[in-house]
């Protein structure tokens, strides 16, 4: 199965889709995993992508699509995948799109998780860090035993400020892409809401993979 998983921030696109590309079978493959391999590895690509990002500037979209498409030919994607985070906007949907077509292939569907804005805030302005070992509590899901604790903080992308700048970037640039698949028959949405297990539920019956 080719799938494009969609959603806000804060929706559990990262959780779900490690779980949903298991029970597929599929490779879980991330725009952060692929700057990172091309970075590390010290590829054309990445050097080029690591020239705008050291300068604090946002990849191009021309440079991520080469980096898509150098993924989806390796071995392991040729027969499915699960894209988290990609695409991002309709350009590069038809990019994708393109990329497929060329292969002989399409994309079989688009899932979106939905989840509202006073949901997404509620989850990550609650999310708090541990300075001395890194792990990420909830202050109501995940609570750390002192919530007071000098050892902990909150990430500035996780202020209830930040969390609706990018709820309005995600509007005004991701979200098209819902209309995009849509028009094309291609999308499902499920309700992101509840425990992980429920959503997975949901999204595998969405899909048809919940045999």
């Amino acid at each position: 199965m080719r799938l494009v998983l969609v959603g806000p921030p804060g929706a559990g696109k990262g959780t779900q889709a490690e779980i949903i590309a298991e029970r597929l079978g599929v490779p879980k493959i991330s725009t952060g995993d692929i700057f990172r391999a091309n970075v590390s590895g010290g590829t054309s690509l990445g050097l080029e992508a690591k020239r705008y990002m050291d300068a604090g500037d946002l990849v191009p979209d021309e440079v991520t699509n080469r980096m898509v498409a150098d993924r989806l030919e390796q071995d392991d994607a040729l027969d499915g995948f699960l894209l988290d985070g990609y695409p991002r906007n309709t350009e590069q949907a038809e990019v994708l799109d393109g990329l497929l077509l060329a292969a002989g292939v399409s994309l079989d569907v688009a899932l979106e998780l939905t989840v509202d804005d006073d949901e997404v805030v509620r989850r990550l302005s609650g999310r708090r860090v541990s300075k001395s070992t890194g792990k990420v509590y909830h202050l109501e899901f995940d609570p750390p035993e002192d919530p007071e604790s000098d050892d902990l903080y909150q990430r500035s992308d996780d202020q209830p400020e930040t969390i609706k700048n990018r709820l309005k970037v995600y509007a005004e640039q991701t979200a098209p892409i819902i209309g995009y698949y849509g028009a094309r028959d291609k999308l499902v949405q499920i309700d992101a809401i509840g425990e992980v297990a429920e959503v997975t539920a949901r999204a595998l019956s969405a899909i048809g993979a919940d045999k």
